[in-house]
């Protein structure tokens, strides 16, 4: 419970001192606020090669899923768990992330830290070790979007990592548990040793802790498959006696792949839907129409962003993402990602078949 105090400023006292004594009572109210503010630490510096040729002018956390780039969700719902101070980690077109962060949620508090070589999460962490403070810390990967309750977690006792059961976990992070709390991690395992990968939330109570071990990774250069690990480093955590335990995220959507970014779409479509009528438009659900893009005779959907200003004439277009001002025209479109700016035109076939005939267009 934190002390609550009172300042009765009497009329004998002079100016100054009640001045003294105002200036005490905001400082106290000030740490109280303070210590009730959590960081989130977010590393968004990677290059998303296998998100050519999108990723050649956008970086891969702008890319648009469902209505918004990547990183719009992620600070969306850190927002709404009450965190009001991030630290992001750039590199790559660092500017048009520091751009988009700063229009789009100009009540966020933001330190931008620059990675000029991409060396591993455990690198990116350690890059931003000093705006950590002393209380907990909140870490989230940039190109993963999470649909899972943070308020259990942190409110908890413990540092605790996101989890969830995979069929192939050597494409991961994986804890081994004892006794209820992580005991070992392992980075890529080429023999699983558990299907409980670590999926990129790590909700760490003890930030000056996993500094040090950051440091003693970087001064060391200890490295696994070249890089610095963030697992690593909170090995070392649980090896100096730090207890974590894991929670379960089922919502985890990745956005690595042209193949999982659509079906991210695709699941993120299904909470929440566009309700439009436009004329002369079918519309099947789920789909994000933005309000300013333009459509003409055609049908749209399931499963498709039609981002701002985009354009779609006499096109069908399902599960699919069309980028903001792109155009699409005479194009009968699936599984696609339509880059902003980006022109589509196809056209009308004219054929002349006749009784037993079969025809396939590619």
């Amino acid at each position: 419970m934190i002390p609550v105090f009172a300042v009765r400023v009497n009329d004998c006292f002079s100016n100054d001192l009640s001045l003294f004594y105002l200036d005490v009572f905001c400082r106290i109210d000030d740490t109280r606020v303070a210590s009730h503010i959590m960081r989130a630490i977010i590393p968004v510096a990677g290059v998303g090669s296998r998100l050519r040729p999108h990723t050649y002018s956008i970086p891969k956390v702008l890319l648009n899923v469902a209505g918004k780039p990547i990183l719009g969700h992620i600070l969306e719902k850190l927002i709404g768990e009450g965190i009001s101070e991030a630290s992001i980690v750039v590199g790559y077109m660092g500017e048009k992330v520091e751009e988009y962060v700063t229009s789009a949620f100009p009540g966020l508090r933001v330190e931008y830290v620059e990675q000029e070589e991409t060396l591993g999460l455990g690198h990116a962490i350690y890059l931003a070790r000093h705006t950590l403070g002393t209380g907990p810390i909140l870490i989230i990967l940039g190109d993963t979007i999470f649909d899972v309750d943070l308020r259990p977690v942190l409110r908890g006792e413990f540092s605790s990592l996101g989890v969830k059961s995979v069929e192939d976990p050597r494409r991961f992070g994986v804890a081994q548990l004892r006794d209820g709390f992580i005991h070992q991690l392992v980075e890529k395992p080429e023999t699983p040793v558990s299907n409980l990968a670590v999926v990129g939330l790590y909700y760490i109570r003890r930030p000056q802790l996993l500094a040090e071990c950051l440091n003693q990774l970087v001064d060391r250069n200890i490295r696994t498959k070249n890089e610095y690990q963030l697992t690593d480093a909170l090995q070392m955590m649980i090896d100096r006696g730090e207890k974590m335990t894991t929670f379960p995220v089922e919502g985890w959507y990745d956005c690595g792949k042209p193949e999982t970014l659509i079906a991210t779409n695709r699941a993120l479509l299904e909470k929440g839907s566009t309700k439009r009528h436009i004329e002369g438009v079918v519309i099947v659900e789920p789909v994000y129409i933005d309000p300013t893009a333009v459509l003409e005779n055609c049908v749209i959907g399931p499963n498709t962003t039609v981002s701002a200003g985009a354009v779609v004439s006499d096109a069908i277009i399902r599960n699919s993402i069309v980028g903001e001002g792109a155009k699409v025209h005479k194009a009968l479109l699936d599984n696609s990602i339509i880059g902003p700016g980006a022109a589509v035109n196809g056209s009308y076939k004219r054929i002349n078949v006749g009784d037993s005939s079969e025809l396939d267009f590619h």
